[in-house]
């Protein structure tokens, strides 16, 4: 008997309604296998056990998962906190069999004490209490964070692990006398790793280690070091450990890069044949100065009624197939990751800096939306079809913007791009008034761009300003992404949408208190027109940052779904991913969605998950999506503390324009809005004099009559930095003469002219409070920056370290 045939009568004979929990011996005399095959059988029911699909019960009896209660097989995901998500594999037949509602109980909650030995990113098997079997009261030891578990929601326990992720962990490899261990300060393994095998790591340098025993939490995880990072500190050590602790890939297997080897690099004659040809039409690219990766082009032109726009793709699907080996790394990658300091790729740079990208002067194959735009901004006509275009011009942000503000394009250019560039800038922002008057909300927070050495260690910081051509470029990708979605749902067809769920009515009164406490009267925020206006009565506010930061908190995430429920943030009923196909699977699913339906559609349309399998899909690349975003913000606050540690160490600090979050007896708590960071002025830091706390009206006074409150602008010296809790110690800077450096420093010591401090240096009181401000100390000369001496970090073995 095959393995395959054997498999099939072992699920067939337990999912009998007849059949009752069985040992070994007695699955084998029921089957009639013979002794020859009884290993072949034992190595069978092992394997189903591996899968998920088969437990073993008591007095060693075998039976399927499903019939043992409410267990479910699927993957888990760990809140910062210590507690984690269980997401059920919604296309798992065993978990369909049990009946729950896989949609509603989409993801499930489980206590920090409950998740055995799992780590991030593990396929688990989870027994699940529904919400009218659930306890009333929490359990100690779980540490859950207020809303976590809403009361509606189930809650399971980690019965045991079926794969890991990765099953690797980064932390700092330590010594005494024989006895080595690893000090990890992962999410789920908070201590340390007992080590086994030898090892070149010295003690303090941070390595990567593979778990090989941990059969419970009151016991020591067992493992072996695979690589030696190298010292905390030294270049490029930082940003790979958090590759390394995320679990992202930074290589492609050989299959992949065979397939790649065997793509051409230019479209075939047949294939331009087939599609729409536009090579000799002024198709441009407006991206970033340093971008590779050109996913869109835009043409444009004027007509009776309003405007004609083609919004050019990258046809993707072209070249990579559903199943390849390509395509496979591609949905595990889910989506291209950039970090501080390097991009790593969804699909391998021949195709995503290369082949598939839409560089100028050479043919490249997209698929086109040619959408027809009245005056007022409304879609009246569109167009789907493949075709060919020749881009004739590749411009940076910063070139548009100098064509918009009245300047003249780069040298070379054809004729007609400043004049299209002027014309698709009324046409986005006629489509930007509508939107807002839809109802879309203005989130737009600040960016910065870390400048990095030759060293990879922080030396400046860029702001990153959304100027004219931006706005240009995303209405056009809004407009091409809602047509898109609005054809795939009219044709019902199964496609992966990019959803954003009604926030829940108790998160926004929550926010509407919040901002009731800064002075402003909300209205009703269930009615997006007043969100709005809220977000405009704050503009240029001191509470600007922490209004849009409050709302940012009381919305629920963005992701993808199967479901075109709309998108509650852009205030679209239909909302899908198009205009990215090189840097997310999402786009790719939607690419080969829309190929039946195109103009001039291939013979043989790929073909599209099912609905099911959609699920599955949005909720990994929901997942891979989450990762990404949280590496790439952990690299970049990283860097940040790094650049502001070495600004500590300087004798003429620069001054930066803090925010006065919140008052409280330690101190006073301090955002500085532009960069996003946050920190705190001890109360033994604060300006010389007698000073008081008075938390009814949330200041500090001093004896002298001045006073710092929450929602005062001040000039902020850094003086420390913590960078394992990513937090800055600030005093109050009082030379009056001090510039905010507005144009942020860099490694050669040079910034942007700072405009003339404004009033506000001098503290800016909240709106609800007449009170002085401190008053300036003497003046004393001006700061400047000037880069500091580089200095290699210490080893840790020749330094005291704290033990956390």
């Amino acid at each position: 008997m095959s393995e395959d045939l054997m498999r099939d009568e072992v699920l067939k004979c337990m999912r009998s309604p007849k059949y009752r929990p069985m040992t070994g011996s007695e699955l084998a005399r029921f089957l009639e296998v013979p002794s020859s095959d009884r290993s072949k059988l034992r190595a069978t029911v092992m394997e189903l056990i591996q899968q998920g699909l088969v437990v073993e019960g008591r007095k060693s009896r075998y039976e399927l998962r499903g019939k043992t209660g409410n267990q479910l097989t699927g993957t888990l995901r760990f809140h910062p906190k210590g507690n984690a998500w269980f997401f059920p594999t919604l296309t798992d037949d065993e978990n369909l069999a049990t009946g729950i509602d896989l949609k509603k109980f989409s993801r499930i909650y489980i206590g920090r004490r409950d998740c055995s030995t799992a780590l991030d990113g593990d396929k688990v098997v989870c027994t699940i209490q529904l919400p009218s079997e659930r306890r009333s009261k929490p359990q100690r030891g779980d540490r859950r964070v207020v809303g976590d578990e809403p009361d509606e929601e189930a809650k399971g326990k980690v019965e045991r692990i079926l794969e890991r992720r990765s099953g690797r962990l980064i932390g700092t490899f330590q010594q005494k006398g024989k006895h080595s261990w690893v000090q990890c300060s992962d999410v789920a393994v908070d201590g340390p790793v007992d080590l086994v095998g030898d090892t070149t790591a010295q003690p303090g340098q941070l390595v990567v280690v593979e778990l090989e025993q941990w059969d419970s939490r009151s016991l020591a995880p067992r493992g072996r070091i695979l690589e030696v990072l190298g010292w905390p500190g030294d270049p490029g050590v930082d940003i790979v450990a958090i590759i390394q602790r995320n679990g992202l890939r930074t290589s492609f297997p050989e299959a992949v890069l065979e397939e790649v080897r065997g793509t051409p690099e230019s479209p075939t004659d047949e294939e331009i044949a087939r599609r729409s040809d536009w090579r000799k039409k002024l198709v441009i690219t407006i991206d970033p100065a340093d971008a590779k990766d050109h996913d869109d082009a835009i043409w444009l032109e004027r007509s009776k009624t309003g405007w004609l726009l083609a919004v050019h793709i990258a046809d993707v699907s072209h070249y990579v197939k559903p199943g390849t080996a390509m395509d496979k790394e591609a949905i595990e990658r889910g989506n291209s990751t950039y970090l501080v300091d390097r991009v790593l790729p969804m699909l391998p740079p021949e195709l995503s800096n290369g082949i598939c990208s839409l560089k100028p002067n050479v043919d490249r194959l997209t698929k086109c939306a040619l959408l027809d735009i009245a005056l007022n901004g409304e879609v009246k006509k569109v167009r789907f079809f493949d075709a060919v275009i020749h881009s004739r011009a590749k411009l940076s942000y910063e070139q548009a913007q100098v064509i918009l503000d009245g300047g003249e394009a780069p040298e070379g250019h054809e004729d007609g791009l400043e004049e299209m560039v002027r014309e698709g800038w009324k046409m986005a922002s006629t489509l930007r008034k509508l939107r807002f008057a839809n109802g879309a909300l203005d989130l737009e927070m600040p960016e910065i761009r870390i400048k990095l050495d030759e060293n990879g260690r922080a030396c400046g910081l860029i702001p990153v300003e959304h100027t004219s051509s931006h706005q240009l470029v995303e209405e056009c990708m809004l407009a091409a992404n809602e047509v898109v979605a609005r054809l795939l749902k009219g044709r019902q067809k199964p496609a992966v949408h990019r959803i954003h769920e009604d926030p829940d009515f108790s998160k926004l009164f929550e926010f509407a208190e919040t901002a009731k406490l800064h002075g402003y009267k909300p209205g009703d925020l269930t009615n997006r027109a007043h969100i709005q206006k809220l977000l405009d009565d704050s503009k240029g506010s001191p509470e600007e940052h922490s209004i849009k930061l409050g709302l940012l908190k009381s919305l629920k995430r963005a992701a993808y779904s199967p479901d075109a429920i709309g998108h509650y943030g852009l205030a679209k009923a239909d909302y899908c991913h198009f205009t990215s196909p090189i840097r997310r699977y999402a786009d790719l699913i939607v690419h080969r969605a829309m190929q039946a339906y195109l103009e001039n559609a291939p013979k043989v349309p790929d073909r599209t998950p099912s609905q099911n399998e959609l699920r599955e899909i949005s909720r990994h690349i929901s997942d891979t999506e989450r990762v990404s975003a949280e590496a790439e913000s952990e690299t970049k606050q990283l860097k940040m503390m790094e650049f502001l540690g070495r600004v500590a160490e300087l004798e003429e600090p620069i001054v930066f324009e803090g925010l006065i979050t919140d008052a409280r007896p330690m101190g006073l708590f301090v955002e500085v809005p532009n960069l996003g960071i946050r920190g705190a002025v001890k109360r033994e830091d604060l300006p010389e004099g007698r000073w008081r706390f008075e938390g009814h009206r949330g200041a500090w006074a001093s004896y002298d009559g001045d006073l710092i409150q929450i929602g005062m602008r001040l000039p902020m010296e850094v003086i420390g930095v913590d960078r394992v809790r990513r937090f800055v110690d600030f005093r109050i800077a009082l030379n009056p003469d001090a510039k905010i450096s507005q144009g942020m420093p860099s490694a050669e010591g040079k910034k942007k002219s700072p405009k003339p401090a404004p009033p506000l240096l001098k503290g800016k009181p909240a709106k609800s409070s007449g009170k002085p401000a401190i008053k300036a100390a003497k003046p004393s000369k001006k700061k400047t920056f000037t880069e500091p001496k580089a200095t290699r970090t210490p080893k840790p073995s020749a330094t005291k370290r704290k033990r956390r």
